[in-house]
């Protein structure tokens, strides 16, 4: 099938988010003005730059899930700050109720029994039941072509200030990605759990001809 992006596609749900996959969670935490704590998932989330290290996060109009969503690009812009925490496959269920559209105000640590623990360089609280934090400081936010301007589509960067490591997770000086165990986001209501690794040399050049 072939159709248009601004058309529609016929199918049962948006094929989009089933196509760009897996994708990793950004779980996002941030303080407001008044110092209450948000915490929130993103799967538009990515490393962007090694040096000095840098992620984003998007929030997005087709997923806005009321005042949650808009609260974390608000905070990290007006605080100047925000943690990421790695999701993993023991917290998916604790990150899926921080995904519900909450109420102003709400503190999802609290609602999803989760442990605000306190970050070294940020304000901002990280979850201490993840084994990876990375904090960060806010440097930019873009925002992107949206068909309803009342619903915007904003991708937050920031620059990794911070990075804490459980060391249960760390084995010979590597990530162990089995003992982290983290999760990504596939399409629909679709999750996958990282329980399989390979390894790929890259090539030199010029590449050697096979056989």
């Amino acid at each position: 099938m072939f159709y248009r992006g601004d058309q529609p596609h016929g199918l049962r749900h948006n094929p989009f988010n089933a196509i760009v996959v897996p994708r990793p969670i950004g779980w996002i935490s941030t303080i407001d003005s008044q110092g209450r704590a948000n915490l929130a998932p993103y799967s538009f989330f990515n490393g962007v730059a090694y040096t000095p290290p840098q992620v984003m996060f998007a929030s997005t109009s087709a997923h806005q899930q009321g005042g949650g969503m808009k609260d974390t690009v608000a905070n990290a812009r007006d605080s100047g700050e925000f943690v990421v925490n790695i999701c993993t496959w023991a917290l998916r269920e604790a990150m899926n109720i921080t995904a519900a559209p909450s109420p102003f105000g709400v503190n999802e640590f609290e609602l999803a029994g989760l442990t605000m623990a306190p970050s070294e360089l940020v304000k901002a609280p990280r979850v201490k039941e993840s084994p990876i934090h990375l904090e960060c400081r806010f440097t930019a936010a873009v925002d992107l072509a949206t068909a309803d301007p009342a619903q915007p589509n904003t991708v937050v960067f920031g620059e990794v200030i911070g990075i804490h490591i459980d060391d249960s997770v760390i084995v010979d000086g590597l990530v162990d990605y089995k003992r982290v165990e983290p999760i990504g986001r596939l399409g629909y209501m679709d999750y996958v759990k990282v329980d399989t690794v390979f390894s790929i040399m890259r090539p030199g050049w010029p590449i050697a001809p096979k056989g």
